[in-house]
């Protein structure tokens, strides 16, 4: 799906905070931030990722990404437990902005609660109607602050 510039594959679940899911075959999960985000960001500077074999909760916020604007949250859009993060990303951080949902991936995950908790991220049908309300408060953020 494209909305108004934004990419947001269909294949993808999204958290509210802007990070998205990708289930991967093995039943993994691959996560990373969205296009929206990283384009509301703009470049990004450096990402603080959380650590491998940490436990995290849907919704926590597991790291922080920086770009030139400001310091963002990174929320896991599930429940689980991290086994890889991108360590491409120590070096080459812009992939986040270059390729959000391929090279730029933050971290793999073996989610615990895998069925119960993706009804409560956006997917499908549910994806237009949210990225057109986050759209709609980032123009109004921008508006208040010109």
């Amino acid at each position: 799906m494209e909305l108004e510039g934004y990419v947001l594959p269909d294949e993808l679940y999204y958290h509210e905070e802007h990070s998205w899911a990708r289930i991967e075959k093995d039943g993994t999960v691959t996560v990373g931030m969205n296009d929206f985000f990283q384009k509301e960001a703009g470049d990004i500077v450096f990402v603080d990722m959380p650590e491998v074999d940490e436990e995290v909760e849907q919704g926590e916020v597991c790291g922080k990404i920086q770009s030139r604007k400001w310091i963002g949250k990174l929320c896991t859009p599930l429940s689980g437990e991290i086994f890889e993060i991108n360590e491409e990303l120590e070096d080459e951080v812009t992939l986040v902005n270059t390729d959000p949902y391929g090279a730029g991936w933050i971290f793999k995950m073996k989610a615990a609660n895998l069925e119960e908790e993706k009804a409560n991220l956006y997917h499908g049908e549910s994806v237009g109607p949210w990225i057109s309300e986050e759209i709609a408060k980032a123009e109004e953020e921008k508006a208040k602050s010109s």
